[in-house]
């Protein structure tokens, strides 16, 4: 007999297996309890077959990644439950949509701000995977973070990046990190240009934000899907210097 996965809260309706096909292949012959080991405490790249594979293994699979969605929400999320809410989101089932919008409606980042910003939609679009408006939307962010009158000038001063809460900061670096499988954020740009003694210029054409001595043009030159070099989003204007990304990689929300 198949060990079904079971939740560790008490099913409503709204959690209810979802119904239709059971499995795109015979769930009866797939091993539960080993597809969660490997879920819970495999390697990366272990979690991550593990996820496709559940993702594939009908009622039973989609249960098993609602219940990890639940018990991972204690903790700071990571692009692995990053991953594991793109799959439901996909999903296409009432019941997966009724879990997410029941347990998750803000998604699964906790919104932490300092500076009572709203990074809702923000969160919306990175988890739509709308890296080109979640760009945008993270500058429109920071300039709310600046005050008045970087909002109204739509751009920033470097000294305005000093003056930044670390909670916000870290908050919509988290959000970069769960909805891009661990390749965008601040901290992946931090840790780059960390690794290449903080030299700008060979950060660039690591990030593929210059080819030679040919600037990326914004925005029908730049990656806008995961298959982008890592650290390539999200963007700082170089046209002004450095200043304003040295403040951003040197911000205290690095710090541990």
């Amino acid at each position: 007999m198949v060990s079904v996965p079971h939740f560790p809260f008490s099913m409503d309706e709204s959690l209810s297996p979802v119904s239709g096909n059971p499995s795109v292949s015979d769930a009866a012959a797939v091993n539960w309890t080993d597809l969660r080991a490997k879920l819970y405490t495999g390697t990366e790249n272990t979690r991550l077959q593990a996820i496709a594979d559940l993702s594939k293994a009908g009622t039973e699979g989609l249960n098993l990644l609602q219940e990890f969605l639940v018990q991972s929400r204690d903790y700071s999320p990571t692009w692995i439950e990053g991953r594991v809410y793109q799959v439901l989101r996909q999903a296409d089932r009432p019941a997966v949509k009724a879990f997410l919008n029941q347990q998750f409606p803000m998604g699964i980042v906790p919104l932490h701000s300092a500076a009572q910003i709203d990074y809702t939609a923000l969160q919306q679009v990175l988890a739509d995977q709308d890296f080109q408006a979640a760009d945008r939307l993270t500058l429109e962010k920071l300039c709310e973070l600046a005050g008045p009158a970087a909002v109204r000038r739509k751009w920033l001063y470097f000294s305005e990046v000093d003056r930044f809460p670390v909670e916000d900061l870290r908050t919509i670096n988290l959000l970069w990190l769960v909805h891009s499988d661990g390749r965008f954020g601040y901290s992946v740009q931090r840790q780059l240009w960390l690794g290449l003694n903080r030299d700008w210029d060979t950060l660039w054409p690591r990030i593929g934000w210059r080819n030679g001595k040919k600037w990326t043009r914004y925005p029908q030159e730049f990656i806008w899907d995961l298959s982008a070099p890592k650290g390539h989003l999200p963007l700082s204007n170089q046209l002004r210097g450095v200043q304003v990304i040295n403040a951003l990689l040197n911000h205290p929300a690095w710090q541990s």
